[in-house]
């Protein structure tokens, strides 16, 4: 018999299965991928067809993963021209780091001085794999780095309406920021001290020198996208 938890709801079985993810879910989150790394560009007309065949399944799950990747705004589905990849104007982009730069101060604000010991090792063991990256010139580990550290502030919060959105927000933006990381390799490093100097500022519990430094970071990582 499986034990209940301190609130009174049987827990699971002690080495139960764990329920396995819907082939719908798997669809969604590998095209997300495929368009967020840039496999599928902004212009990339596709098909049903081919992305069943891509992903190795049926029409039904690619269909769902399809109807929400339109709806996140991923994707442009039309009766004539089929299923386009979209990609984000100047002013989408501009809209988006400003919503960044409202809920990342926010958090800077309200973590400094708080983080413990474990997400302080978190952060830390992140700043040291970017450091990493950047030193050997790895492109594709910083582009995951970078995001993950933006998102661990959102966690060590807890707030899971700020995490979803700036989930949604990350993955709208991942593929220009990708791009302008392989241009511009320097950015790595720039883009770490910041990273660098904005942790600092929290472990201090300096909420305000923690949010310029989060704005001015968001801002020059702004005109990057806009400028090139």
């Amino acid at each position: 018999m499986a034990r209940a938890t301190r609130d009174g709801r049987r827990g699971a079985r002690p080495g139960a299965a764990k329920p396995r993810t819907l082939l719908k879910d798997q669809a969604y989150q590998q095209l997300k991928t495929l368009i967020t790394t840039g496999e599928y560009p902004p212009g990339t007309f596709l098909s049903e067809n081919m992305l069943a065949n891509r992903l190795g399944m049926s029409k039904t799950p690619v269909r769902s993963a399809i109807e929400r990747l339109e709806a996140a705004g991923f994707l442009v589905v039309s009766p004539q021209q089929g299923i386009l990849v979209s990609g984000l104007s100047l002013d989408e982009i501009i809209d988006h780091f400003e919503i960044r730069a409202a809920l990342e101060t926010f958090l800077m604000r309200r973590l400094a001085g708080r983080l413990s010991t474990e997400q302080i090792a978190r952060i830390e063991a992140n700043l040291a794999a970017q450091a990493a990256a950047a030193n050997a010139g790895d492109l594709t580990a910083y582009q995951q780095l970078d995001p993950e550290l933006h998102q661990v502030f959102c966690e060590c919060l807890g707030n899971r309406e700020i995490t979803t959105a700036m989930l949604r927000l990350q993955d709208k933006l991942h593929r220009i920021i990708t791009r302008v990381i392989q241009t511009n390799p320097d950015r790595m490093v720039s883009s770490l001290r910041e990273h660098e100097a904005i942790f600092e500022a929290l472990v201090r519990g300096d909420g305000e020198e923690a949010a310029k430094r989060m704005e001015e970071h968001l801002e020059r990582g702004r005109r990057y996208l806009v400028t090139r």
